[in-house]
């Protein structure tokens, strides 16, 4: 199995959290891992934190369980501050060059490190709104949406997927359609069923408080999320909803469902990093390729003090580890 490793901003914690992550991975399998990012950058932090991680030149036809590839072909500069237009630019040609990757066949899934959305706009990646926007595009995916899942101490799980990410409250119920509902449901179901799960039990949040309480507080629930879970009901989909958002993760957590979908980002995003915050992952559901990533970001406070927390990307690695032997 081959595990490709994009290493995301590397004036942020992504290049630390992707060698110490493997490392540690690396002892309970014999995956190979494939770091895509600036060979100098990785072998120099790998001998600062002590890994011993025997690094190789994959572009040059090397052979080993950790091999590095460079999509941009060109070295970065020793030191570069935090959001630095070269970091940025690097950043997506890593992504770029491992998703492309994906596609060929060559990696059988793909994990990625944190980038920064403002460094790569500035860059003048001016159409960027995200890795999974990005990825999407590039695949040719139209139908895809993210999970995010994780476990508190007593193993207890949340899964959520999202009808709407990456934008504005003011947005969302203009964006908020009935068909983004039901595409949300039908991948969390899919992604149930990928996961093993005996059962794929969704719950629909509501956008409004309360789930609207019969329209005193907005419309939504009544004239959009109702009907397309009832119409989700009729295809078969073992669906229930609106729910209250301030009920519904609860009820989630205790096992009633295997999956929530959120109706905005922080609606989903606020419970499970409350119940995951060092161990929660973001999966890509509907592309053509497995992409996951650690559900972090690039934290330059700490950037280059070895300190990061690898959590986050094990889980991640071990999440794109378990879909990949599930698809062969």
């Amino acid at each position: 199995m081959r595990i490709g490793i994009a290493i995301g901003d590397v004036t942020g914690i992504g290049p630390e959290v992707a060698l110490k992550a493997a490392a540690a991975e690396s002892k309970k399998d014999k995956a190979q891992y494939v770091f895509i990012g600036d060979e100098t950058l990785l072998q120099r932090l790998n001998q600062r934190l002590r890994l011993r991680l025997p690094l190789k030149n994959f572009s040059n036809g090397a052979d080993g369980r950790f091999l590095i590839t460079n999509p941009l072909r060109k070295k970065l500069p020793a030191s570069l501050p935090a959001g630095s237009a070269p970091a940025a630019e690097a950043a997506v040609a890593a992504l770029r060059g491992g998703a492309e990757s994906c596609l060929r066949g060559e990696l059988d899934a793909m994990v990625t490190a944190p980038v920064n959305k403002e460094a790569i706009v500035r860059a003048g990646y001016k159409g960027f709104v995200g890795q999974t926007e990005f990825l999407s595009e590039l695949a040719g995916a139209k139908r895809t949406a993210m999970m995010l899942l994780g476990h508190d101490e007593k193993n207890r799980w949340l899964r959520v997927a999202l009808a709407t990410i990456h934008i504005s409250i003011k947005s969302v119920p203009k964006k908020l359609t009935a068909p983004r509902i039901a595409l949300a449901v039908e991948l969390a179901a899919q992604a149930c069923r990928d996961l093993g799960l005996r059962r794929a039990r969704i719950a629909v949040a509501g956008l409004n408080p309360h789930a609207g309480e019969g329209g005193e507080f907005g419309n939504e629930e009544i004239k959009m999320i109702t009907p397309a879970v009832a119409a989700l009901k009729k295809k078969g989909f073992d669906v229930t909803g609106p729910l209250s958002g301030d009920t519904v993760f609860y009820y989630a957590l205790r096992g009633d469902f295997d999956a929530v979908v959120a109706m905005y980002h922080d609606q989903g995003l606020a419970p499970l990093k409350a119940v995951a915050f060092d161990t929660g992952v973001n999966w890509t559901l509907g592309l053509p390729f497995i992409r996951t990533s650690p559900d972090h970001g690039t934290a330059y406070d700490i950037a280059g003090r070895g300190i990061a927390n690898p959590s986050s990307m094990i889980a991640a690695i071990r999440l794109a580890k378990q879909l990949a032997k599930s698809r062969r």
